[in-house]
């Protein structure tokens, strides 16, 4: 008789976060769903999945900025009957006074972290409650703690998902469930993010930067301890302390003092 295995979904798997989030589940025994734009990617990393952890990696191609590729997705999550584990990955962002920016990338942007964030995880918890089993990460981040201007739209949309996520965490705890949730604050992280939007990392010091690797495994961790928010590494963990102490006129100041984009890892792998 065949293996079954648990299935997890991740967004914006083509790179990132999202790849070694989908490298750290495999890992642990879980069949992937890898979700992203990019064909090649998703392929390629499914390839390796497979070859290296011996669990099957189905790929869905789709930008779920869009309406269409985004029901796609919500119908295969709600459908899926082995889904036990889903990270809500894919993100971008956009550095630019919110005045002068184009509309467009603005509301793409509350479409991808707020819509689709809010949409897959309804599609995937009504299931994962019923079965009384399940996970699911939103990647948030720990800019969403320091608004600071240049970046309205992300760090308002990353505040909305810590919320979201928070008040679900309180639904499940108030029904005695045990389906887990988890908001991820990462600071730094070498990923595509920066590069992406132009951002030269030399900017921010060596000591501020963490890998991929440390990011998931320090998620992962969390979740199994069931801690609702995870600020990986330790500097960020006396941040994120200060930043909640901090009087918001001091933190307005601090934050629009410095030049450094607190923007977290998320990549524009949707």
């Amino acid at each position: 008789m065949a293996e079954v295995r648990p299935k997890a979904l991740v967004t914006g798997a083509s790179a990132g976060l999202g790849a070694e989030f989908a490298r750290q589940l495999a890992a642990r025994g879980f069949d992937l769903v890898l979700v992203a734009r990019r064909r090649e990617r998703l392929e390629a990393l499914a390839v390796e999945l497979q070859r290296q952890h011996k669990v099957q990696a189905d790929t869905l191609v789709a930008d779920l900025i869009q309406e269409d590729a985004l029901k796609v997705v919500e119908d295969y999550i709600a459908r899926a009957a082995d889904l036990e584990f889903l990270v809500n990955n894919a993100g971008f962002g956009v550095a630019a006074p919110f005045c002068r920016s184009d509309l467009g990338p603005q509301e793409a942007m509350h479409r991808l972290h707020v819509m689709a964030t809010l949409r897959l995880t309804h599609a995937a918890l009504r299931a994962m409650v019923a079965r009384k089993k399940g996970a699911i990460i939103n990647v948030s981040s720990l800019a969403a703690f320091a608004p600071r201007s240049g970046n309205t739209s992300y760090y308002a949309s990353k505040a909305w998902m810590n919320c979201f996520t928070e008040g679900i965490y309180l639904e499940l705890k108030s029904a005695r469930s045990p389906v887990r949730v988890q908001a991820l604050c990462p600071g730094f992280t070498y990923t595509e993010f920066h590069d992406v939007m132009g951002v030269d990392r030399k900017v921010v010091p060596k000591s501020l930067w963490m890998s991929a690797e440390d990011v998931v495994a320090a998620s992962l961790k969390g979740l199994d301890q069931g801690k609702l928010f995870v600020v990986p590494g330790w500097q960020y963990k006396l941040l994120w302390v200060l930043l909640r102490i901090l009087p918001r006129p001091v933190l307005h100041f601090a934050t629009n003092q410095s030049r450094m984009s607190w923007a977290g890892p998320q990549r524009p792998t949707r």
